[in-house]
């Protein structure tokens, strides 16, 4: 019997060691690399006080989410500074690495944004003022420069060649611990983000917390394939979600800030959505891909090349775009003034389309809307009423529709319909008024999905709707 627990035991270390041997080493990655990661510094200097404001006002618990954010932009606390409306000088810390001897250094721009002194602290402690060179806030990218020679520098790398399940290494500062190192996988790739439509960003399970902003991520060779700008957390820490910016955007930017001190994004001028399971049943189609065309600018490169609303662009320039988060950073990356092709689907049928890559123009908030009378519901269950003048002067470029006042349980509650939504088209038909909605809405068909064009806070998204036979 005793033999037999030996012989187990002997056993399990056996079959244990193997799998421990796979285990990556990053002791030698760590030596070399760590030398080029910095640790930065930002120093605000004090407004004054709002009236009425004490000093160290704390921002009021149990916020809802809404006011949370008004909080935070109104009274503007930077990362690892002071109380809300502090009279103080705030300070900040984040990450950065350098990509070349005579100086030049990468981080995030939401590090050093608003700072009046930025230091960057070496890893042989040395503490140098840095020179913003140019920062670019779509792609939250910023270059620095400090005044020295034959320093340290990372190898920069290929993110596409990056693998799902690849093992990954991030150095920074997290809550100011310099040098700090963790590891991880690459989740995802080519993730897309609120505020971030410009990024593809990957995705991984590295434990990355604040002061990593603006630090590297090393693949297995030692080379830098992303920024770390980002965590998913519902606590401020890390939460097994984090995001970092793909070195081949990086690098596209810094090459232009270098070049002319500011980066320019390529632009096509639709606004786009998913589309989804309901929606390819009602455009005719076989799976659910591409991105499907809400909006067109006027006077954008889209409106020129003819490009219409409920186009379903499935290529750009040959590469296929799955989601409707695919497009954005192909075409922010294209040069501007450059020949663009796409491949769409228009009513059925494939087409090409070409374009001339334009300028991303900076867009504006829209005003709110003013609730009008409504008229009796319909077989949607909904209310609706013509626009009045005041809501077609505040609504950029919409000029008809119809408000919708109210909202039954129905059809379209289960679509996603809303009061306060401006329905422009219905299975691409346009709805001028009340009179156009009661005629198409009378000859729609019973089992079928419909889709909807709506307006909802500015922005356009097509919804998917089916009458019960």
């Amino acid at each position: 019997m005793f033999k037999m627990a030996v012989c187990c035991v002997f056993l399990m270390v056996f079959c244990v060691h193997p799998a421990l041997a796979q285990l990556p080493d990053f002791t030698g990655m760590v030596k070399t690399n760590g030398v080029a990661v910095v640790n930065i510094s930002t120093t605000q200097k004090a407004k004054p006080l709002a009236k009425g404001m004490p000093k160290n006002q704390q921002m009021p618990d149990n916020l809802p989410p809404e006011m949370e954010e008004l909080f935070k932009h109104f009274f503007n606390a930077p990362e690892g500074g002071g109380g809300f409306g502090d009279s103080e000088d705030t300070q900040s810390l984040g990450s950065g690495f350098i990509i070349s001897q005579d100086g030049y250094i990468l981080t995030n721009h939401h590090v050093v944004k608003d700072a009046d002194e930025i230091v960057v602290k070496l890893s042989d402690r040395r503490e140098l003022v840095a020179k913003l060179i140019g920062t670019d806030v779509r792609t939250d990218i910023a270059l620095l420069k400090v005044q020295a020679n034959g320093l340290p520098m990372v190898n920069i790398g290929n993110p596409n060649e990056l693998k799902v399940g690849e093992w990954v290494l991030a150095i920074g500062s997290p809550f100011g611990f310099e040098q700090s190192v963790t590891a991880g996988i690459v989740s995802a790739k080519g993730r897309s983000l609120p505020g971030g439509n410009y990024v593809p960003f990957i995705q991984t399970d590295v434990a990355i917390n604040p002061g990593n902003s603006g630090g590297p991520l090393f693949n297995m060779d030692g080379k830098v394939v992303g920024i770390n700008s980002q965590i998913y957390s519902r606590t401020g820490g890390f939460m097994g979600l984090s995001f970092a910016i793909p070195m081949d955007v990086v690098m596209n930017v810094v090459q232009q800030i270098k070049t002319s001190g500011k980066a320019a994004h390529g632009w096509l001028g639709v606004q786009i959505q998913d589309v989804t399971r309901q929606l390819a049943e009602s455009f005719g189609m076989k799976k659910p891909q591409g991105a499907l065309v809400s909006k067109i600018i006027p006077n954008s490169p889209a409106e020129k090349a003819g490009l219409q609303i409920g186009d379903i662009i499935t290529e750009f320039n040959g590469q296929p775009i799955e989601t409707s988060s695919d497009l954005p950073p192909m075409v922010g990356m294209t040069p501007i003034n450059q020949d663009g092709k796409l491949t769409i689907i228009r009513q059925g049928n494939s087409e090409a389309i070409s374009f001339k890559v334009g300028l991303l123009p900076d867009q504006e908030e829209k005003a709110p809307l003013r609730k009008v009378e409504a008229k009796p519901t319909n077989r949607l269950g909904i209310s609706v009423a013509d626009l009045s003048d005041e809501q077609r002067e505040t609504m950029e470029n919409v000029k008809y529709g119809v408000y919708v006042q109210n909202v039954e349980s129905g059809v379209a509650t289960d679509a996603g319909i809303q009061a306060g939504d401006i329905i422009l088209r219905i299975q691409n038909n346009v709805v001028r008024n009340t009179t156009d909605f009661d005629n198409i809405v009378k000859k729609l068909p019973a089992g079928k999905s419909i889709a909807v064009l709506i307006q909802r806070r500015g922005s356009p998204v097509f919804l998917a709707l089916k009458i019960d036979k």
